[in-house]
């Protein structure tokens, strides 16, 4: 799949009006650390296999969007259906749906993924993409969390527990809030953004696998639309630099 240059950039006004309508306390510091970023997460894959989930230039904001969309969906399921929805608030929610890919994007110099130059893997594999090398060995969640640290941005204890274990138990790390009997996971949170994740990966890849050209749609929780910005211009003379 391959988003047009004006669709990278409304996908990218798109992430940044739920930043600025769905996490207002922290949305100053928050736009102020991604625009620091800007092209690279703009660009940034989702993973680097094109049979995971969204393996090319701009799946990474086309992602975090859908699992935004599908956590606030997952959280009204959840109340509809009688669960106890209280501890956490619903800004908690998308700061964690928001952030909880942010390791994929780097560190403070390098990129996470860098374009496989091996022809033969990216055809016989679908490899697409490759670890960057120069970047130091962090868990995806370890280094989102250590970004927003280290961008000062405050973490609640909910958003933490939520970024860091919403792989599931499918790392064994996780088991011990997963599956700690004597004191289980204190509010839903994570669980609601765990099966949100699953639910995007999984949208995604059954995109892939029908060779779908659907776009991801602007959630009605979503308070104003921006229209584009004056910088239109400049980001599709970079997409069309980096990709021709």
């Amino acid at each position: 799949m391959e988003f047009t240059a004006e669709e990278l950039v409304k996908n990218w006004e798109t992430f940044l009006s739920i930043i600025k309508n769905e996490i207002p306390s922290r949305a100053d510091e928050l736009i102020k650390m991604y625009d620091t970023f800007e092209d690279r997460v703009m660009y940034a894959p989702a993973s680097g296999m094109e049979h995971y989930h969204n393996a090319f230039p701009g799946g990474y904001v086309d992602h975090v969007i859908r699992v935004f969309q599908c956590a606030h969906k997952v959280y009204e399921s959840w109340g509809d259906m009688g669960a106890d929805m209280s501890g956490y608030t619903p800004e908690e929610l998308s700061f964690a749906a928001i952030n909880h890919d942010l390791g994929k994007i780097g560190d403070m110099d390098y990129p996470y993924y860098e374009p496989n130059q091996s022809e033969w893997h990216r055809k016989n594999q679908g490899k697409i993409y490759d670890y960057n090398a120069n970047i130091v060995n962090m868990e995806v969640p370890h280094r989102g969390l250590w970004m927003l640290q280290n961008h000062g941005i405050h973490v609640s204890q909910n958003e933490y527990i939520a970024i860091m274990i919403h792989d599931g138990m499918y790392v064994e790390g996780n088991w011990f809030y997963y599956k700690n009997k004597t004191k289980p996971l204190h509010t839903n949170m994570a669980l609601i953004l765990h099966q949100a994740d699953l639910m995007a990966s999984r949208i995604e890849y059954e995109r892939w696998r029908n060779n779908s050209s659907s776009k991801p749609t602007q959630t009605s929780t979503i308070k104003s639309k921006k229209v584009l910005s004056d910088s239109t211009s400049r980001q599709v003379d970079v997409f069309k630099d980096l990709f021709g």
